[in-house]
């Protein structure tokens, strides 16, 4: 469990970032085959390139919308990193091309420009993972073979599977606020059993078709205590919370981390849930949100659950997006 969290905001700030040692629940690579098959949904559908989104029906995204009430947005993006930190090894690339000090022949029309450029699939970046993003014994999921990614891109399960947007009732689970502390320490396991405190402390029930946030408080550690080495020590859902995804039937899910512990406690599988999620069930995950500035909001009006809204870009072949999702209440 999580330790106690100093006495004041000022000790919090002062202290370096801490790690304490937490009970470690391991799995045996029998036992994570054995669950990777009971959650599996290869051969479920036809269109394979959907996967879980098939909960996610039109009706479902229509009782969303029904969800907007006052109309407040809050975002639940990161802002983009450009410079390199212990938690952001590799930061988004960001540079002016033009200044409004160009003349282009547009008379006294002048424009600025600028680039912007990230391997998004690393530490700090909000972004969302395609079917395509991770392969397991030689298959992507539903049994796509790993040859179907070519130095050209993916030619099936890629991330245009969402050029629609991915719309649906977003429902945000606060495991810190369950247990009581103020963030779930790096390398503590999310179970089951906090998913369902949560759901029991905020009156809320995760259903079919939902969009499933998990917040560990990551983002509020690092801004308190300072940046680390996230990749070496994170906190996120253990394996056997994938037979609660499972049973509830989620579209797609997604956490403050990267979903996954670090280090991880499955033997032989560095990101288990990413390979349970994404390549057994057919999940899309959305990594390294932030769910502070909706928190207050959520807690203000006992509302967990909200109209959810995000557009990956439109990358043919792509094997994810850059993502900046939007809550609406």
């Amino acid at each position: 469990m999580a330790a106690e969290s100093p006495a004041s905001d000022e000790a919090r700030r002062a202290s370096p970032p801490r790690f304490v040692l937490v009970t470690r629940v391991d799995m045996t690579a029998p036992e994570f085959r054995k669950l990777f098959d009971a959650v599996s949904n290869w051969g479920r559908w036809d269109d394979r390139g959907r996967g879980a989104l098939h909960h996610l029906t039109a009706a479902r995204a229509v009782a969303a919308a029904r969800l907007v009430r006052s109309g407040a947005t809050i975002t639940l993006s990161r802002p983009l990193t450009t410079e390199p930190r212990n938690d952001v090894p590799e930061p988004a690339d960001h540079h002016m091309t033009m200044l409004p000090n160009v003349d282009i022949g547009s008379g006294s029309v002048r424009f600025a420009k600028d680039y912007i450029g990230v391997d998004y699939h690393n530490e700090g970046h909000s972004h969302i993972d395609a079917f395509c993003h991770v392969a397991f014994d030689g298959s992507f999921f539903d049994g796509t073979p790993v040859g179907s990614v070519t130095a050209q891109g993916a030619q099936a399960g890629a991330i245009d599977a969402l050029e629609n947007g991915l719309v649906g009732r977003g429902v945000l689970l606060d495991v810190p606020r369950a247990r009581g502390v103020r963030w779930i320490e790096p390398g503590d396991h999310v179970f089951r059993e906090d998913l369902e405190a949560a759901e029991r402390q905020q009156g809320v029930r995760v259903g079919p078709g939902d969009i499933l946030l998990v917040r560990t408080g990551h983002a509020r550690r690092l801004t308190e205590l300072g940046p680390w080495d996230t990749r070496e020590a994170k906190a996120g859902l253990h394996p056997t919370a994938a037979l609660f995804l499972a049973e509830r039937r989620i579209a797609a899910l997604g956490s403050d981390g990267n979903n996954d512990t670090a280090p991880s406690t499955t033997e032989g599988i560095g990101f288990p849930i990413h390979v349970l999620a994404i390549n057994a069930m057919g999940v899309h995950l959305l990594d390294y949100l932030q769910f502070e500035d909706v928190v207050p909001h959520s807690e203000a009006t006992g509302r967990w659950e909200f109209c959810f809204i995000a557009a990956p870009l439109r990358i043919i072949g792509g094997t994810g997006s850059p993502l900046n999702p939007i809550a609406i209440f």
